[in-house]
């Protein structure tokens, strides 16, 4: 399944397979999102597969938001391995 974002008032919605096909086209559409924006909000909820790409770019997202003192946040019922990740890096703070 191909990878769909859409975005409206820096609400983004992903959909579909997030993997290292089209990595690309997530990474470009959130280069920079943080010029314009302090938060935005990303829907996974229609996320129906990541893998280790996908999650590390989700991972290089946050920590933009990190460094940049800016608001991520990632709602919805996405796949299980992007919550795995996080939820490593949590306990590992």
């Amino acid at each position: 399944m191909n990878l769909e974002i859409t975005h409206a008032n820096n609400f983004f919605k992903v959909k579909g397979a997030l993997d290292r096909h089209n990595i690309h086209v997530f990474k470009k559409q959130f280069r920079n999102v943080f010029e314009s924006a302090n938060v935005i909000t990303v829907s996974i909820e229609h996320l129906t597969s990541i893998d280790r790409y996908g999650v590390s770019a989700i991972a290089q997202l946050h920590n933009e938001a990190l460094v940049k003192n800016k608001r991520l946040s990632i709602i919805g019922l996405g796949h299980s391995s992007l919550y795995n990740h996080f939820k490593t890096e949590e306990a590992a703070a």
